[in-house]
């Protein structure tokens, strides 16, 4: 009861920051562009948050807290679209709502489906709020007992959880987690100055990459570029038809099975890495398992849908514990918002210190979310027509304006030209991960994790050798707390628990095998990288061995487990899932184009950036891609062209934002925007 006592003035205070209009316009306007990001598939809450992450500069700590809070809370409810009107998994959290919620619209019972969805989101996503409220309350005393030894412990075990629980192939999980932990090393060593994998002949890499260039870059170009490929709407239905009080009741009947599942979703967000990318699958498992009837699913039954929706919105709050409580990111998204949460300043960080020095902060974000949640419910209700349409248009039309956006949002983390070629390399990697079926989330969080795992580890060193020197018995006291022993022997279950099931989880969805050069082609080309990271982190001196010693650990497991990979390709057959191909798919046979013309219209915009600056390039790009890609006319042609540049003008002039010059700039004093 104490602790409740404690916690009052917190609680009301939180209360304070975020009943205000601005606080509140802020949340709407997140919880909008968060409904328009969800819309389409695979983009989801990393790309939309990655979207948001350059605006963080600056701005006030609760304002930005809202904004990204609606964008978090409303993806999983909006995904729900793509999935039911298209048959298409809005994102990895939404892959088992296609089974019972697409085959429901194919029979007229679309908004049958949606309203049972938006019903089990909003329950879902308010259980998740009031779990985050009551466990931040019991857990915070025991919180603030974990030092650094803790804290790398934290760090491991979300670790192994992302790369073990992240594909059919354990191994491929793990390299792709050390080779997102190898990138986020790049640049400067953070104790000594040490380069790693980088040159002062090319400054740009010395500072490391950043997150928002990852995060687009590694998820939203690689679902753009697929779409792209397809040169079709996204779907080829609108009509949403009647039924939406139906899909209430439906929850309503279901109301217990929808918290079972909501409980389910907690506790898997709480695990991190686990996420989106299992969450549902195990939600709609057990309401299989639990039904007598069985018969209807996969055909139609409504009791599909309200599962895997329930679980999907709770995860988000189960997500925030272990990125607020640790500074450990639960998925993807969360791997986001702790990168932005440092860019809003004003003293926030993640970890102990946010609950021991900003109580009321961290209630804000739980309020915020369950607001988020009604709010996100009613506005997917009120514009499910318009947005159904929405998905109506051709991609061919919608991806030039959704690209522009994503290169203004990656120059503004640096305002550098090389962050548009950071983001198209990037972009480029996160294509072969998602073809070739290696975990991109694994790599995301590993590179999010880099610098804390780095820092607690030499942290934990340092302070150990002082205990030690004390005495043995004050050394080992320090290292092996009774928290630490528990996380090692959670860290070992897991990691036993996780090599039985991960031949269950498809990271990238079910990507068919066959053929062996492509996926040995591409597992040699990340066997270079490591091998060079290993290379070059061990050259090191020895005066700055701090910087040294986390890499080259990395690296060293790294390689070992892609050497493991290489013999098993040797020994294995083709058909084997190591040789998951993406290119081999019923779907990408249905592609209208190829991998390298489609790219080659970005290489464009990048190559024509590079001599005359972004506004110039955009608009040529625009004017070819429409006349030429897409094949319209002129009228509708420079019609477009001419919107895109005014929108993309118009927030620049909002924002005070530059455009990436060119090597015109250099040579003629040219006003804005062409500066």
């Amino acid at each position: 009861m104490e602790i409740f006592v404690d916690a009052l003035p917190a609680l009301s205070s939180a209360w304070g920051q975020i009943l205000q209009p601005m606080v509140l316009g802020y949340l709407v306007l997140g919880v909008c562009m968060g409904l328009t990001i969800g819309v389409f598939p695979g983009l989801g809450g990393i790309a939309g948050l990655s979207l948001l992450l350059p605006f963080m500069f600056g701005m006030d700590p609760v304002l930005g807290l809202a904004l990204m809070i609606g964008m978090i809370a409303v993806v999983p409810t909006s995904d729900t679209f793509a999935s039911v009107l298209m048959g298409i998994p809005g994102s990895s959290a939404s892959q088992a709502t296609v089974l019972d919620g697409f085959p429901m619209a194919k029979k007229g019972r679309a908004a049958r489906a949606l309203s049972a969805a938006f019903a089990s989101s909003l329950f879902g996503g308010l259980v998740g709020a009031a779990f985050l409220t009551i466990f931040i309350l019991v857990a915070r005393p025991v919180v603030l007992l974990f030092k650094s030894p803790e804290l790398l412990m934290v760090s491991i075990f979300g670790l192994s959880m992302v790369g073990i629980l992240a594909g059919r192939i354990a191994i491929k999980g793990i390299v792709a987690a050390g080779l997102g932990l190898l990138v986020g090393t790049i640049g400067e060593g953070p104790f000594n100055g040490e380069l790693r994998m980088s040159s002062y002949d090319y400054p740009y890499l010395t500072d490391g990459l950043k997150l928002v260039i990852v995060g687009l870059g590694i998820f939203a170009i690689p679902e753009i570029v697929a779409l792209l490929r397809k040169d079709k709407a996204i779907s080829d239905r609108q009509v949403i038809g009647g039924g939406w009080f139906d899909g209430i009741k439906d929850w309503w009947a279901n109301k217990w099975l929808s918290m079972r599942c909501s409980l389910i979703g907690v506790v898997v967000g709480v695990i991190p890495g686990l996420g989106g990318s299992v969450v549902d699958w195990i939600a709609y498992g057990h309401t299989i398992q639990t039904s007598k009837d069985k018969e209807n699913f996969g055909k139609g039954d409504v009791r599909g849908v309200i599962g895997p929706e329930s679980s999907n919105n709770a995860k988000e709050g189960g997500g925030l514990v272990p990125t607020l409580l640790f500074g450990i990111p639960g998925s993807g998204s969360m791997a986001v918002f702790i990168g932005a949460l440092a860019l809003l300043g004003n003293g926030i960080d993640v970890g102990p210190s946010l609950l021991e020095n900003n109580l009321d902060f961290t209630y804000s974000i739980v309020w915020l979310l369950a607001l988020a949640n009604v709010v996100g419910t009613v506005l997917c209700i009120a514009l499910s027509g318009g947005i159904a349409r929405l998905t109506n248009i051709r991609f061919a039309l919608l991806a030039p304006f959704i690209f522009m956006i994503i290169a203004f949002a990656a120059f503004q983390s640096g305002q550098n030209l090389m962050d548009l070629v950071a983001l198209f390399a990037i972009g480029f990697l996160g294509i072969l991960m998602r073809r070739f079926d290696w975990s991109r989330p694994a790599f995301l969080i590993g590179f999010v994790l880099s610098t804390p795992v780095e820092n607690y580890s030499n942290n934990a060193n340092q302070i150990a050798g002082i205990r030690f020197r004390q005495g043995w018995d004050a050394g080992m006291d320090y290292l092996f707390s009774w928290i630490t022993i528990a996380l090692i022997v959670l860290t070992v279950v897991s990691v036993i628990v996780g090599l039985r099931q991960a031949k269950n989880i498809m990271a990238e969805g079910d990507v068919p095998s066959g053929g062996k050069r492509a996926p040995l082609v591409f597992l040699l080309a990340v066997i270079g990288f490591i091998g060079f990271a290993l290379w070059n982190t061990s050259s090191i001196p020895d005066y700055a061995a701090t910087d040294r010693v986390f890499p080259v650990f990395v690296a060293s497991v790294s390689l070992a487990g892609a050497l493991i990979l290489l013999v098993q390709m040797m020994l294995k057959p083709e058909t084997h899932t190591l040789f998951a191909d993406g290119e081999r798919s019923a779907d990408a046979a249905d592609n209208s184009f190829g991998l390298w013309p489609t790219l080659a219209w970005f290489a464009f915009l990048l190559g024509l950036t590079a001599l005359a600056g972004f506004i110039i390039a955009l608009a040529v790009f625009l004017v070819s891609f429409f006349r030429v890609r897409a094949g319209i006319n002129w009228a509708t042609t420079l019609i477009l062209s001419g919107a895109g540049l005014a929108f993309i003008m118009a927030m620049a002039w909002v924002l005070n934002r530059d455009f990436p010059p060119g090597v015109l700039q250099s040579y003629f004093d040219l006003p804005w925007p062409f500066t």
